[in-house]
């Protein structure tokens, strides 16, 4: 394709990408192979016949034998489902793992050691990242300054024992609690947890939908198994769901919030018509918050007129005991000068 850019002189324009007739499809089809033979070419490209092989060979054996890789905290939940581009303890990608195997291994835990050349890591670990950054040890060194060799010692110090850190899970587990759980499609059922659909791309780990890709504690759904049958959607919610559907169940069964100005009331209706448009639904909302607004700051004038009346009666009170005492002193000063006079 051909990137359009601007004159010399000019100011810089954003480039545009033009492919020609066909071009999108041949995206598309590289990015499926990219998918279906990740790291295994090489970094040299298959020719059609390579592919082919290559394809007859290979997913029938992901299709029989993927394995399901998630780090697991003790209480069971799969905080983090890892997927192609998840990061090692070694920093290499899970894809660039030995994950393909004709014959599951009955050696149990299942280790995928790391394929690049050089890299001494002889099964994934996956190690969470604080924001951007690796977790540091309690040696006060990140994660990759330790070695990937079986044991983690510490490259950048003598007094580490082995990589331990202290880091907190959003689960409220320490990492050091978890672990990287390496599992077949028959363990991960016979759990009751989510397999998805076979998938003939490489390095797929535990990513079985879009909701993988959420934490642990955020997933809301089975994660990949397919649309909720018809009585799962109108089944009534219980107290063992998620408290977010608990919630929006206690929101919904509430009554209609009502309005009342000069003795007339109307319903806030929160829902969108089925004859409405975007525009329409967005603007009958606005004028609604207008309507809202509008009546709390009457209430809110009401209020004040209240408190103001209430003051001024206090003000009528508190001048009526000053008179009063002030009567009472001047009677008072009255009968001592009366008292003096008499006695002399």
């Amino acid at each position: 394709g051909a990137a359009a850019r601007a004159p010399a002189g000019s100011p810089p324009a954003v480039e545009r990408l033009t492919l020609p007739p066909g071009g999108a499809a041949a995206v598309d089809e590289y990015l499926e192979y990219r998918r279906i033979v990740g790291e295994d070419d090489g970094g040299k490209q298959f020719t059609p016949e390579e592919y082919e092989e290559y394809k007859r060979k290979v997913i029938p054996i992901r299709l029989l034998n993927r394995l399901f890789v998630s780090w697991r905290s003790p209480t069971g939940v799969d905080c983090k489902l890892v997927g192609p581009e998840t990061l090692c303890f070694c920093t290499h990608r899970y894809k660039q793992h030995k994950t393909d195997f004709e014959v599951i291994p009955q050696r149990r835990p299942i280790s995928l050691p790391c394929r690049v050349p050089g890299c001494l890591c002889r099964a994934y670990l996956y190690v969470p990242l604080s924001g951007a950054q690796p977790i540091r040890c309690r040696c006060k060194h990140l994660a990759d300054q330790h070695s990937a060799a079986p044991g983690l010692v510490c490259n950048a110090c003598s007094k580490c024992s082995g990589f331990h850190s202290c880091f907190t899970c959003a689960c409220g587990q320490p990492a050091h609690a978890h672990d990287t759980v390496v599992e077949t499609k028959q363990e991960r059922l016979a759990q009751g947890k989510p397999v998805g659909r076979d998938v003939p791309y490489a390095a797929m780990g535990g990513l079985t939908g879009f909701s993988s890709l959420a934490e642990g504690h955020l997933r809301l759904d089975d994660s990949g198994i397919g649309a909720p049958s018809v009585e799962v959607l109108d089944a009534s919610v219980t107290a063992t769901d998620h408290p977010f559907l608990r919630a929006f169940q206690a929101s919904s069964n509430s009554p209609p919030e009502t309005l009342t100005d000069g003795g007339t009331s109307s319903q806030v209706p929160s829902l969108r018509k089925p004859e409405e448009d975007d525009m329409a639904f967005f603007e009958r909302r606005y004028q609604e918050r207008v309507l809202l607004k509008s009546a709390l700051a009457l209430r809110e004038k009401e209020m004040e007129k209240r408190r103001g009346r209430r003051v001024g009666n206090m003000h009528t009170r508190t001048s009526h005991i000053l008179e009063m005492q002030l009567g009472l002193f001047n009677h008072q000063i009255l009968a001592s000068e009366f008292f003096s006079l008499t006695t002399k």
